[in-house]
């Protein structure tokens, strides 16, 4: 009984922490829609095309929730492909506090935060540049699009709306949550690093299965592996960069578009194994 309270209590911290992000991005999406002018969305539109600059910069802050924000945005036709993969390969989620107060080198955590930085932008603008040659696939051309699909009445305020909004997703990040941390609860951490410590050649392979976990746990883990030394440095970027949290999984939720989302997913899988083995080679 006690072991349930406790997986309970994890799955809704985790989640809780996730509200305030959730909020305020649905808030922003709902001022967007109601008080913003044509001209303002279409400069929002036009400026996109610079958005895996700011998408990676975002994403560097140790926060989940930003993946969360931009998978909002992505799905409310606000931001494009490349900036949306460049927040997801970006994001760290508990690396940088596990490094501060593990006190590990100031050089060494600059240079998880200028790699990811450097190959998610690298990486967002080339995604960009291929789907600009394709016909656009964004499910929700418009906020308001998405509001009538999700039947959140938009009509009764930004507020009411915004709240509608985060009281789905949190229910969806809760219940996921929940079923993750009682799995890794009954043996699949010390699963999974004995089984990273027994393919050392394949560790960024390896170590991008596990940052495909939606949940902070997952930053947690590889980082704390690193610091063990069951990781290298090259092997830990590839499960950091694809380690986005519970970002893929609201995109999931708010994107219609299953096809789209999976080949999201596979472009960053596949862009942190590639840039793991890159910095395996390099450093």
């Amino acid at each position: 009984m006690e072991l349930w309270i406790d997986i309970f209590m994890d799955a809704l911290m985790d989640s809780l922490k996730l509200l305030p992000f959730l909020f305020l991005t649905y808030l922003l999406m709902e001022y967007l829609e109601h008080k913003t002018s044509t001209r303002t969305k279409a400069w929002i539109r036009k400026a996109g095309k610079l958005g895996p600059i700011a998408g990676a910069t975002v994403g560097i802050f140790p926060q989940c929730g930003f993946s969360v924000a931009a998978s909002n945005l992505y799905s409310g036709g606000i931001i494009t492909v490349g900036t949306l993969v460049a927040v997801f390969l970006s994001t760290s989620d508990e690396m940088l506090p596990i490094f501060l107060s593990e006190a590990v080198e100031g050089r060494i955590i600059l240079q998880v935060l200028a790699v990811k930085f450097v190959a998610a932008v690298f990486t967002g603008f080339i995604v960009d540049f291929v789907l600009h040659l394709r016909p656009n696939r964004i499910q929700y051309k418009d906020i308001h699009t998405m509001c009538e699909s999700e039947h959140c009445h938009c009509e009764k305020g930004i507020f009411p709306s915004a709240c509608m909004h985060t009281i789905k997703i949190f229910v969806f990040i809760f219940i996921f949550s929940l079923v993750l941390n009682f799995l890794i609860e009954i043996g699949g951490e010390e699963q999974i690093s004995e089984f990273l410590s027994g393919h050392a050649l394949l560790g960024p392979f390896f170590a991008a299965i596990v940052g495909l976990i939606p949940n902070c746990a997952a930053s947690v883990l590889i980082t704390e592996m690193y610091l063990e030394g069951i990781l290298n440095f090259g092997s830990m970027i590839s499960g950091l960069m694809v380690g986005a949290g519970v970002g893929l999984l609201v995109l999931f939720r708010t994107n219609k578009r299953w096809k789209e989302n999976l080949s999201i997913l596979g472009i960053v899988f596949g862009a942190g194994i590639v840039w793991g083995l890159i910095v395996n080679l390099l450093l």
